[in-house]
């Protein structure tokens, strides 16, 4: 940036001399000063002036611990909420880099997490939706992780979406279902294993294997006792 409007119209001034820019690299300066005394070589705490975020919210000096977390300087922001300023100091991470490099350290185990139950979307009124969102906040309030499809998807691809995303349990409920006051609850896991062993489409569609309909009351027993199952069906694995 070569200049900075002073706020006159039609008037530029050279930044140099602009007055926030001076305040701000005086401030940059005390904070190189008191880390440089506290023993930081630039080895651990560089200044890089180079390191811009947008301004109408990041009104101070902006800290970033390389590769994990962005810590900005939240002065600015709570002034907006009372007469004076207050110091403050914002906090954010990269939680994809983080993950990253905590599974690279050998330090992230996730061998035991078990992929989220899907709940597909078959309608998408607003009725609907809602019911499928109750839904996942059933599961999820019986400390049962799930999600709700997003997209627009039919049911064959909402299907194979619950696959790649490994998950243990699909949920379905179209219109019928909700007429009657239920639901169907897939084990992907037993189905997976079960089309191995069943080459007939005919005998497959007839069998409808690892599905079964329950009453919407029963959805969160109902899952726990599938989970519970594949647990156990792990723990023989690994035994």
């Amino acid at each position: 940036i070569a200049t900075a409007r002073n706020g006159q119209a039609g008037q530029n001034t050279s930044v140099s001399s602009n007055a926030v820019y001076q305040e701000g690299v005086a401030e940059l300066a005390t904070i190189e000063a008191l880390v440089r005394a506290a023993g930081y070589g630039e080895d651990r705490v560089a200044m890089d002036r180079s390191v811009v975020r947008g301004l109408e919210y990041y009104t101070g000096p902006v800290f970033e611990a390389e590769l994990l977390a962005e810590i900005p300087n939240e002065d600015g922001q709570i002034v907006r909420f009372g007469s004076e300023p207050v110091p403050a100091t914002g906090f954010s991470i990269g939680v994809s880099r983080l993950m990253t490099a905590l599974k690279n350290l050998g330090k992230l185990d996730i061998s035991d997490v078990i992929a989220p139950v899907v709940v597909l979307v078959m309608d998408k009124d607003t009725e609907s939706l809602g019911r499928y969102q109750k839904m996942v906040a059933e599961l999820r309030a019986a400390g049962i992780r799930s999600e709700m499809y997003l997209g627009g998807a039919g049911m064959k691809a909402q299907l194979k979406y619950a696959d790649r995303r490994g998950s243990p349990v699909a949920i379905i409920q179209g219109g019928d279902e909700r007429s009657r006051g239920e639901l169907q609850i897939k084990d992907l896991i037993e189905g997976a294993r079960m089309s191995a062993e069943i080459t007939d489409n005919a005998e497959w569609r007839a069998a409808r294997p690892a599905q079964v309909t329950v009453a919407e009351s029963e959805l969160v027993a109902e899952v726990k006792k599938i989970l519970a199952a594949q647990a156990a069906d792990r723990a023989k694995g690994g035994a």
